[in-house]
């Protein structure tokens, strides 16, 4: 007999851990949560800068939170923190270094519908699916070509980055900014930005980039964008669209994330606009399997939404549940 969850989610950032644990609260128990890197919150982990602060109000965006999970504003390491814990008091099972290829539904029985979930190692069934994946697992990358020679010198974090190198940081948006000013403070580094100004980072990030060209620790690169890049003895010789070229020990990538089109395609889940269609309860069209978080929005980053959802489809699987239940026996 195969053991069958009653929820599984895949991907454990704010969105899937919310809604585990706010399934829990609902009274769903036999959850399951996948998570393919070592642990949860990887896009945090990975690409926020340490100390960075992580706000409630993303992008000055209010959020009332609708559940019973309290977050409030802090930093980097007091989030990861904050979710340690509530993973800790609540009946979720988290199983990390599970990379799921495909979900399909198998409708052997129609009256109780389960999921096989296909990922490394075989496979698990569950009765609902929820997909919260991010757009940064699948960071953007440039379209022309990065020479073999060269590739360990272009990156998507900071990471590797080491002091006293001469760097360049391609991007305008908050982790971009953020990457800039911190490596500033230690290195040569310089912005690359093909509009005129950083509109697209929130007013803090705005003003620490601006005082940062102001005290010339960040030269700005702004209105141009990059034709290529090429190994120029092991260092990476950028070619702007100006025809002016540059020579930097090592470049930084932060462009943002796409939505990981394939995955979905194999899954059944339809797309429009680049993001996955679904209701106003997060179902996409195939009963039973939702979406949420950063993967539903325009552009993702807001914790506070990703908790919401979380809420939002716990709330309509267990209503829903109930409503079966009810409706079986008045049946019987």
């Amino acid at each position: 007999m195969k053991h069958i969850h009653n929820l599984a989610i895949i991907g454990a950032g704010p969105a899937g851990i919310a809604t585990a644990v706010e399934g829990y609260l609902q009274g769903i128990r036999d959850i399951v949560l996948l998570e393919k890197d070592v642990n949860h919150n990887s896009t945090i982990r990975k690409y926020y800068k340490d100390n960075k602060r992580v706000d409630v109000d993303w992008k000055g965006q209010k959020v009332e939170l609708d559940g019973r999970i309290y977050f409030v504003d802090g930093t980097k390491e007091t989030t990861l923190d904050f979710f340690d814990e509530i993973l800790a008091h609540h009946s979720v099972e988290l199983l990390t270094h599970v990379e799921v290829q495909s979900i399909v539904k198998k409708d052997e029985n129609p009256y109780d519908p389960i999921f096989e979930i296909f990922m490394t190692g075989g496979s698990i069934f569950a009765r609902k699916v929820v997909v919260t994946i991010g757009r940064m697992g699948k960071p953007n990358k440039p379209e022309y070509k990065i020479p073999a020679g060269i590739k360990k010198r272009v990156a998507y974090t900071i990471d590797d980055c080491s002091e006293g190198e001469k760097i360049l940081v391609v991007g305008g948006g908050d982790s971009a900014v953020e990457y800039a000013v911190d490596l500033g403070q230690k290195n040569d580094v310089a912005i690359c930005y093909r509009r005129e100004t950083f509109r697209r980072a929130n007013p803090t990030n705005q003003t620490n980039i601006a005082n940062a060209i102001m005290h010339r620790e960040v030269r700005p690169i702004l209105g141009l964008d990059i034709d290529g890049l090429e190994d120029e003895e092991g260092k990476v010789k950028v070619l702007f669209t100006n025809g002016d070229t540059e020579i930097f020990d090592r470049v930084i990538y932060a462009i943002g994330g796409t939505t990981p089109s394939s995955f979905l395609a194999s899954s059944g889940i339809k797309e429009k606009d680049g993001k996955p269609v679904h209701d106003e309860n997060y179902q996409t069209n195939i009963e039973g399997l939702f979406v949420a978080g950063d993967i539903t929005q325009e552009s993702g980053g807001s914790i506070a939404l990703g908790l919401n959802h979380g809420f939002a489809i716990a709330r309509y699987i267990q209503d829903a549940g109930q409503r079966k239940k009810a409706s079986l026996e008045s049946f019987i």
